[in-house]
């Protein structure tokens, strides 16, 4: 399976508080992005996540107590077994595939170098989907569509339904949101 095929609605919960497991868990998104969270407490957050039949992606980076390593990643994927990850490191990239788990890289496009530099760690890294940070910014999204073969997901910044419309217009797979209110908005 690939990304393409598993995200059916096309916003994203982006969870960054334990408060928010439950609305993510009400909602209409069928994929989570879990940037919450520590090693005594995730295992806890994935089941609750796993039982209302969502897919999840642990945004590695902000977990409390793991370290960037090749042995973080392999507990990831036999301890917690989420969908996949999401990183800005391609080394966790890399470990990840490795893994048999799913890879989002996060991209934070603050200038133009940083989006050739985004373009060309894709190329190399080959992740299953990119998300790029602000996602407020459509003729980009259009210009990476066209540079990378692979499916881009926008957020930050996001927070209003047209912001998502306009992502999506301008070819985004998905748009992610850590706003609770925006995850029950139907496309």
């Amino acid at each position: 399976m690939n990304i393409v095929d598993l995200v059916q609605s096309q916003v994203i919960a982006s969870v960054k508080s334990e408060a928010d497991i439950e609305k993510a868990i009400a909602s209409n998104c069928d994929t989570v992005f879990l940037l919450t969270g520590n090693l005594l407490n995730m295992q806890n957050y994935l089941e609750r996540l796993k039982r209302a039949k969502k897919h999840i992606f642990i945004h590695i980076d902000f977990i409390e107590g793991l370290s960037n390593t090749r042995s973080a990643i392999k507990y990831i994927a036999q301890i917690w077994q989420p969908t996949g990850i999401i990183t800005t490191k391609n080394s966790l990239i890399k470990f990840a595939k490795e893994e048999k788990l799913m890879t989002i890289q996060r991209i934070f496009l603050i200038d133009r170098a940083a989006l050739q530099k985004g373009i060309e760690m894709c190329k190399t890294y080959s992740p299953d989907a990119i998300e790029i940070l602000p996602g407020l910014m459509p003729s980009i999204i259009d210009q990476l569509t066209r540079q990378i073969n692979l499916p881009i997901i926008a957020g930050g910044l996001i927070s209003t339904k047209n912001d998502i419309l306009q992502g999506l217009e301008a070819g985004a797979l998905a748009i992610s949101s850590g706003d609770p209110s925006l995850w029950n908005f139907d496309i």
